[in-house]
């Protein structure tokens, strides 16, 4: 088994950046939704749930100076990282809330334009990462703006299933990994406990839950009007609390990941 494929997302619920090695730090791949756009009124964070036309926004990270974001119809706008000292802003992620730095008018004034949305960009230093679910994680392991976890995985012969009981081949980028692994047999991540990939052992410590974001397409941001991949995967990945595709992980430590790198399953 190898990993075969690593993506980040600068802006949550932007589009994916494919890798060929990234950096895992600790809330994550290094610059990994460490952005999110979040309304302007209630700093209650925005998603493709509501806004699936986010699939067509690009951002890239560009270390700890600044962020590129560009969409179609619109200029680029770099903006840079905002200082912890700025105006920090209430927002509120899932049951989360916490105060962080705005990252500017002008960048919220592009968001708005380009969402028809009343918008605002904030950024999430490392210092304020956020605590993961006690259920799953030790105190102190932190992620960033995330679902609750800092690392997805999927396996490619999973997605091939997927692919094949669905009747086309389905972009991975739908269901928003960080890490895809080719080699396993279909659903085998289901029963890993812990792996290595090269020198960074991961915790898998819950399946994914799956919303309506796999049902829209990461190339056009059109939903698919029959709900599919969601529609097939509730005939028989339905479980308690959801219909479940793919897993989440915490690693233990920081290092480097790189595409090809061997995956060895500890347990």
């Amino acid at each position: 088994m190898h990993l075969s494929s690593l993506y980040r997302y600068p802006l949550k619920s932007g589009s994916a950046e494919l890798l060929d090695e990234g950096r895992c730090d600790e809330l994550g791949l290094s610059g990994d939704r460490r952005w999110m756009v979040v309304d302007a009124s209630s700093g209650k964070f925005l998603t493709q749930r509501a806004q699936p036309g986010m699939a067509l926004l690009t951002a890239r990270w560009e270390g700890e100076a600044a962020l590129l974001l560009s969409a179609p119809g619109m200029d680029d706008l770099r903006v840079a990282v905002p200082d912890t000292h700025n105006v920090a802003r209430g927002v509120q992620i899932w049951r989360e809330s916490l105060q962080v730095p705005d990252a500017g008018d002008a960048a919220a004034q592009w968001l708005t334009r380009l969402l028809d949305h009343s918008s605002r960009l904030v950024y999430l230093p490392a210092s304020r990462g956020i605590q993961v679910d006690l259920d799953y994680a030790q105190p102190g392991e932190r992620t960033a703006f995330s679902d609750g976890f800092p690392y997805l995985l999927i396996g490619q012969r999973s997605l091939d299933d997927l692919s094949a009981r669905v009747g086309q081949i389905l972009d991975v980028r739908r269901f928003r990994p960080n890490l895809v692994v080719a080699g396993s047999a279909p659903y085998a991540e289901d029963t890993w406990r812990r792996i290595r990939i090269g020198d960074i052992e991961f915790r898998v410590v819950k399946p994914c839950s799956r919303c309506i974001i796999p049902t829209i397409d990461p190339i056009t941001g059109v939903r698919n009007p029959a709900r599919e991949p969601l529609a097939t995967l509730m005939k028989y990945r339905k479980g308690d609390g959801g219909v479940f595709f793919g897993q989440n992980l915490i690693a233990e430590g920081t290092g480097m990941l790189r595409v090809d790198m061997p995956v060895e399953v500890l347990e």
